[in-house]
């Protein structure tokens, strides 16, 4: 559990001051490439701006406002190809968690740069295939997938559907019977690994909605429900144990328990399936002191925790599929925002106020998520004094940095740039209070591109109908 989380009650969205703050960085104006896109860059040629992809933030902002999202397009390929590069000497398969963030060019990149999609929702789907993945590229995931996605999931020729629930194999069965096709699926199971992370993010254990447990029996008989059915070809299992993990040990846990659930497979069916999803769930670097593992160690790691438990159980090594999305478009991602007004609360802390808020990253107020945050338009020489980053919104709750050290000189006016906001922060952001939601640009080569324009307040009310 965060140290910031705190359940609804009566102190809901109730923010106390910490007891022990952060101490301050040793260099205000730096930008650790651990957290920051690869070309983040200060140009002190222009007083210390910010530039990413080559592009300044006083120009990105200036020609698209703020708040404003930044996607450092290079970055986001570099991520792509390694973790596709550190997969290619195995049977394995790369699927981009499109959840994290999708739009028609990142299913554009995703595809150039021989990776799969993983989508969520119809939504997800329609923007995949508008954006040109091709669909037997495209898994399709949900634990309450409607009859409307399915049917087009299977008219479409989506590649793998994960099937989530015994009323969905049901639902499916009869669409593929009616349609004529037989979709290859995978049965999520929950093998009871709870991932060291938020209570919210955790998704093995088995008190929650998503898979069919192994404890309880349900993934044993989801699988015979699969087998019984004529329409529908089941070529494996698919196991999620959490988000922001920096280590394979759970992946080992996991492992072990779905390996013998393969192996009670093949004894009770005489069925030996192909294919091992090991789902998503890797970790990035937020703050400086997050330490992500490389592609490379996960891979080995993973592969060969699978091809242990395996040799274990007499079993051929199945096909891995691992699903990255928050490691790829998390850290090509920050936020641009505008300074509005300067609070010192004295002897606790300054409130810097920004022109976005939790409507532009709801993370922070959700899970308790922490983040990284800079000057962004000039340096300053000026002392570090502890602030709070926040946003307009009306919620005291509305933070998107708690706690963190800004120049004595920030004032109106100035930028400051949130790092690590590529994944999540643009696929959940809202409305909340009316504001339209930000832009989101690209930039490579010192080009900046629209991928998503800024909402209007005429596009506010364009759908309401009076």
């Amino acid at each position: 559990m965060s140290r910031y989380a705190h359940p609804a009650g009566p102190r809901h969205a109730e923010v106390l001051p910490e007891e022990n703050p952060p101490t301050p960085p040793r260099d205000l104006m730096g930008l650790d490439p651990r957290v920051w896109p690869a070309t983040a860059r200060r140009d002190e040629t222009a007083g210390g701006e910010l530039t990413v992809g080559g592009a300044g933030v006083r120009r990105l902002a200036a020609e698209y406002g703020t708040p404003l999202f930044v996607l450092d397009e290079e970055d986001f390929r570099r991520r792509a190809r390694s973790y596709r590069e550190a997969f290619s000497d195995a049977e394995a398969d790369v699927y981009y968690a499109g959840k994290a963030l999708l739009t028609k060019a990142v299913v554009r990149w995703v595809h150039e740069e021989g990776l799969k999609l993983d989508v969520s929702s119809g939504g997800e789907l329609n923007v995949a295939l508008a954006g040109g993945m091709p669909p037997e590229r495209i898994c399709l995931h949900g634990n309450n997938k409607s009859q409307a996605e399915l049917a087009r999931a299977v008219e479409t020729g989506v590649g793998r559907i994960i099937v989530d629930s015994f009323d969905e194999i049901e639902r499916l069965e009869r669409i593929a019977a009616e349609r004529g096709r037989s979709p290859a699926v995978l049965v999520r199971v929950t093998t009871g690994v709870e991932a060291h992370t938020h209570e919210f993010v955790a998704t093995a254990h088995d008190d929650q909605k998503f898979g069919l447990a192994l404890s309880t029996g349900a993934a044993a008989e989801a699988v015979r429900r699969v087998l019984a059915c004529e329409h529908i070809e089941l070529v494996g299992l698919h196991s999620h144990i959490g988000s922001q993990i920096f280590d394979t040990a759970g992946f080992e846990v996991a492992a072990r328990r779905v390996t013998e659930f393969l192996t009670r497979v093949h004894r009770e069916h005489g069925v030996e399936l192909s294919e091992l999803d090991l789902g998503g769930g890797l970790g990035i670097a937020y703050v400086s002191d997050d330490t992500p593992l490389e592609p490379e160690t996960i891979a080995k790691s993973l592969l060969a925790i699978v091809q242990r438990e395996c040799d274990a159980h007499g079993l051929a090594m199945p096909r891995i599929a691992v699903e990255p999305g928050r490691a790829l478009s998390g850290p090509a991602g920050i936020t641009v925002y505008e300074v509005g007004t300067v609070k010192d609360v004295e002897g606790i802390r300054t409130y810097v106020s920004v022109d976005g808020g939790m409507s532009d990253n709801i993370r922070t107020a959700l899970y308790g998520a922490e983040y990284t945050c800079a000057m962004a338009s000039r340096t300053s020489g000026a002392d570090p004094v502890l602030s709070r980053l926040v946003g307009k919104h009306c919620e005291s709750g509305d933070i998107i940095v708690h706690d963190l050290y800004l120049p004595a000189d920030v004032r109106p006016g100035d930028l400051v740039a949130v790092a690590a906001t590529g994944a999540y922060c643009f696929s959940m952001a809202s409305n909340y209070n009316h504001l339209p939601r930000p832009a989101l640009v690209a930039v490579r080569d010192g080009v900046p591109r629209t991928l998503v324009r800024r909402e209007t307040e005429e596009d506010l009310l364009r759908l309401d109908v009076g």
